[in-house]
């Protein structure tokens, strides 16, 4: 990951409602859920919930699926893996055993 592409991960991230959605698409993996429905549960006009959702999208945080007539976002837990890797690459100059109590903390999720 570039310096670039994780600014506009932390960026997208540092917005209210934006962070909101992606706790919100993160607990409801790996289903993902229709943006009406987030929309709804986190009462935001949908066409405010499609400009948050293209930011993430842009940002790499959340991916979209057509089904149907609606349109699926899922939290991109690669691209949040992506994100953390690079924040914590050089963790502790080099001491990994100073980053254990982190990454076992990290590690029941995945």
């Amino acid at each position: 990951m570039e310096n670039e592409s994780a600014i506009a991960a932390l960026g997208a991230l540092a917005q209210g409602t934006r962070l909101d959605v992606f706790r919100l698409l993160v607990r409801h993996e790996p289903n993902g859920m229709a943006a009406g429905e987030i929309a709804r549960q986190l009462d935001v006009p949908q066409n405010t919930m499609s400009a948050h959702l293209g930011i993430l999208a842009r940002a790499g945080l959340v991916r979209s699926e057509r089904q149907s007539r609606s349109i699926i976002y899922r939290a991109d837990l690669a691209g949040l893996r992506a994100l953390t890797l690079f924040l914590v690459k050089d963790c502790c100059a080099g001491s990994a055993e100073l980053c254990a109590p982190l990454v076992a903390e990290l590690a029941p999720c995945c």
